[in-house]
């Protein structure tokens, strides 16, 4: 009886052991991709930034469809009073 919870306690030791390397090893194997995601980002980033240097200027684009011209130039108070002789109140 005396050997059992000696048994049970040098188990409980190894277990123990073997969680702190398998978080070692989960741990370094984070860094390791850590690494290696910053090391691939920084090589994009140089190659999209040579590329948009390379890359002409796009011409500036204008707006398609309707224009924004105003109206006859009336004021404001001419176009509500236009708007109350249709029948619109506001």
């Amino acid at each position: 009886m005396d050997d059992n919870p000696k048994r049970h306690e040098a188990n409980a030791k190894f277990a123990k052991l073997q969680r702190g390397q398998t978080a070692q090893r989960a741990t370094a194997d984070y860094e390791i991709e850590a690494v290696a995601l910053r090391a691939k980002t920084e090589r994009l980033k140089a190659l999209r930034l040579e590329r948009d240097a390379a890359a002409p200027k796009p011409a500036p684009v204008t707006p398609k469809g309707k224009s924004k011209k105003r109206g006859s130039g009336s004021s404001l108070s001419e176009w509500l009073d236009g708007q109350a002789k249709e029948g619109r109140n506001g």
